[in-house]
């Protein structure tokens, strides 16, 4: 037995010290800025948009490039089983090829070469090639003239801004879901505050009720309706906490962290300013240049008129310098293969010059201008549609901090109208169910004050994002 009990005191030491050895996992206290910063760095679909820049950045630099020198290297070995021959006409001197005519002989290689004697008019049958060969090369080229690598070359600061602006709409856009997941979590958390405190009443309520109901001053009845609306309270507390819980995993997974990571979130309902926002929405006329979206269409509207430049380019003639080097090795046999070397050198120009191409490149160019001129027709179309969304944004939010206020007035008066029931009650002259209907009015004014108060921070979101105000 004291064995044992000397094991189980092991035991228990052994896994003390485990979990005193373990590293205490990691709590976050974040604003809603500490948030939005946070998934900055940590959301996968904004560290992609920032692969997409860095990959255009190779890009760039792969246009560039392409305008150096381009040299390449190559190298060639052949063993012929068989090496081609060539008829040649007699009149050619034989000893030129060391055979004879009306002879048939074998070369070096093994293969018979027959005279055709056929006087004047025969042919014959003569090997050049060697059976083994090996060449070892060297070319360069570089572009001296080419007007479409030179708009190529005008198109790079485009090119990297509109990667840019779309890494930046990337982040606009997860600033938006974050912030909305954030102030989703406040409202839940103050919509647990509400149920909290009516459960509180609630009970107190439902034990004054007991008491007096044993004491004979009630009947039962009212306690029953009393406890059923306590009952059902509880139970939507219960609820609003788990789907509080779901709450805090949304947010997590907008952040972009781990959703088994802890997260207290520091700012407060009060801290949210509600006025400003539609304030300044109201001075500002020129909001709709601030927009990511309308600055993604003017990269694309300027890469549209830079590709047309670049099909007119295909009109011009291309110069190119190129030069070469290269040795060549023969031999019969692969031992002497490179003891002898032909060396061969040359530099040169290559001007290319377009005559006629059945029309392909004009409707090529013709492609390019349509598109150059739907991209202008969308810039001028999303200004209005900008410009609209931002009037509705306005409007939506002006009306959801009317509604607010309203809902806000409304659960004051529901909570007086509360108290006054319960002391009619207390005092005789009113009835138990205007004290249940009072307590369900309660409970209403409090889901609609919370759904208006949701409503006016994601519209208020919402109005920040049509005016060009989440950067």
């Amino acid at each position: 037995m004291k064995r044992i009990l000397v094991i189980m005191a092991c035991a228990a030491a052994s896994i003390k010290s485990f979990a005193q050895t373990q590293p205490a996992e990691q709590a976050y206290s974040f604003t809603v800025q500490d948030a939005v910063n946070y998934a900055y760095e940590h959301q996968d679909s904004v560290k992609n948009a920032k692969l997409d820049v860095q990959s255009a950045e190779y890009r760039i630099k792969e246009i560039t490039s392409s305008g150096l020198p381009q040299i390449s290297g190559s190298a060639t070995f052949q063993d012929y089983l068989k090496t081609p021959t060539i008829l040649f006409p007699n009149f050619i001197t034989p000893a030129v090829y060391g055979v004879l005519i009306d002879q048939k002989v074998k070369d070096g290689t093994g293969n018979t070469i027959t005279q055709v004697p056929d006087g004047a008019g025969g042919y014959q049958a003569v090997n050049f090639t060697q059976k083994y060969n090996a060449n070892l090369g060297l070319t360069l080229s570089q572009i001296l003239f080419d007007g479409a690598y030179f708009v190529g070359l005008q198109t790079r600061k485009t090119y990297r801004e509109l990667f840019n602006r779309s890494f930046a709409r990337t982040r606009i856009q997860t600033n938006v879901n974050v912030t909305k997941a954030y102030y989703q979590v406040l409202v839940s958390n103050e919509q647990i505050k509400l149920l909290d405190a009516n459960i509180a009443q609630l009970k107190q309520q439902l034990d004054q009720t007991t008491a007096q109901n044993k004491q004979g001053f009630v009947e039962k009845i009212d306690v029953d309706r009393i406890a059923v609306q306590y009952n059902n309270l509880v139970t939507t507390r219960e609820n609003t906490q788990r789907l509080l819980e779901l709450n805090y995993q949304l947010l997590k997974f907008q952040m972009g962290m781990p959703i088994g990571q802890n997260l207290v979130l520091k700012d407060r309902l009060e801290d949210v300013d509600m006025q400003s926002t539609l304030a300044e929405a109201s001075t500002d006329t020129t909001f709709y240049k601030k927009r990511i979206e309308y600055e993604l269409l003017e990269s694309n509207l300027k890469l549209s008129q830079y590709d047309v430049k670049r099909q007119k380019s295909q009109f011009y003639p291309k110069l190119m310098a190129n030069a070469s080097t290269a040795y060549a090795y023969q031999a019969n046999s692969f031992g002497d293969l490179f003891s002898t070397k032909f060396p061969t050198t040359y530099v040169g120009l290559t001007l290319s010059i377009p005559i006629y191409s059945g029309g392909q490149r004009l409707n090529q160019l013709r492609q390019t201008q349509i598109t150059e001129q739907k991209n202008q027709n969308n810039l001028n179309g999303l200004k209005n549609a900008l410009s609209l969304q931002a009037s509705q944004a306005r409007v939506i939010y002006f009306n959801g901090l009317q509604s607010l206020n309203n809902q806000k007035r409304n659960q004051e008066l529901a909570r007086e109208v509360l108290r006054v029931s319960k002391i009619k009650y207390q005092q005789g002259v009113g009835s138990s169910i205007e004290v249940t209907q009072a307590q369900t009015g309660l409970e209403s004014a409090d889901n609609q004050y919370i759904q208006a108060l949701y409503d006016a921070l994601v519209s208020k979101v919402d109005l920040e994002r049509a005016y060009g105000r989440i950067q």
